[in-house]
């Protein structure tokens, strides 16, 4: 295997991406699930889908744009869908839960338009879906490192102030935290995490890789700090094992690796009932 990544670049690519995405994705997990956002990350992976395939309809009818990596636009529709959604959760203070499916409603509806116009459902749209160890590029391996990169900084930069914005609005607001704007830059930042990870995980599972490995650290984890590092631990090991799965029996990477996040957070959960019953 390792012969295999030295020898081949796109392997190396994957890989590398892998790597960055099993760390990006749970770090800003556990903030997500903490928050009681989890859903959030499917409305931004539905709109992001949304992106993807018009990119694809207009590559097919722009010649000017067949070269355009969709990347740019599912990003694009991205940003957008979490800017929109935080102009909804304004406008619905009581009901801000809403603002959820209405984003998500519209990411479907704009695929659906766009994989209808581009004549069905086609080879690329379904590496995008749910991933593909030999569809990543360079490009798309620096994008993922630029990312990387964002979240690093964001979270070096605000890690006390989204600290306590997960646990107490109010509080956070009393203290004077520009909570609004903590919490728009976090979507944004989540936004873009979603739509670098597509190409490893795929747009329909990426938001898998962002609450699993989380849910699993939850059950041992003692603390805030060792609830990050434990999902760390277990969403680099789903990427790595689900990347290597993959590889070997010519599967979806997004596949193996959302079943091993899901074999992960069965083994946990099997191990702490089982403490807790000898306990008893």
């Amino acid at each position: 295997m390792i012969e295999a990544i030295l020898t081949y670049d796109f392997l190396r690519q994957a890989f590398i991406s892998g790597i960055l995405i099993g760390i990006m994705a749970p770090l800003l997990g556990v903030f997500i699930v903490v928050r009681r956002l989890s859903l959030i990350a499917d409305a931004l992976s539905h709109v992001t889908l949304a992106g993807i395939a018009g990119s694809l309809f207009l590559s097919q009818t722009v010649p000017a744009l067949a070269l355009l990596n969709p990347l740019y636009l599912g990003m694009a529709s991205a940003v957008a869908g979490s800017t929109l959604i935080e102009k909804l959760r304004s406008l619905y203070k009581h009901y801000q839960e809403l603002a959820i499916p209405i984003i998500m409603s519209a990411g479907l509806g704009l695929a659906a338009l766009f994989i209808s116009l581009a004549d069905g459902f086609r080879t690329d749209l379904f590496s995008y879906l749910f991933g593909s160890v030999s569809a990543v590029s360079y490009q798309d391996m620096m994008i993922v490192i630029a990312v990387t990169a964002i979240v690093v900084l964001f979270l070096l930069a605000f890690f006390k102030e989204l600290f306590v914005l997960s646990f107490d609005d109010e509080y956070a607001s009393a203290v004077g935290l520009p909570a609004k704007w903590i919490h728009f830059m976090f979507m944004i930042v989540t936004a873009l995490v979603i739509a670098a990870s597509m190409r490893i995980v795929g747009i329909l599972l990426v938001s898998s890789l962002i609450t699993l490995p989380v849910a699993a650290a939850m059950r041992i984890a003692k603390s805030f700090k060792s609830a990050i590092l434990w999902s760390l631990l277990f969403g680099q090991s789903a990427v790595l094992i689900g990347l290597v799965t993959a590889f070997y029996l010519d599967l979806a990477p997004g596949a193996t690796i959302v079943l091993t996040s899901i074999l992960i957070l069965l083994i946990v959960i099997a191990i702490v009932s089982n403490r807790k019953g000898r306990v008893v």
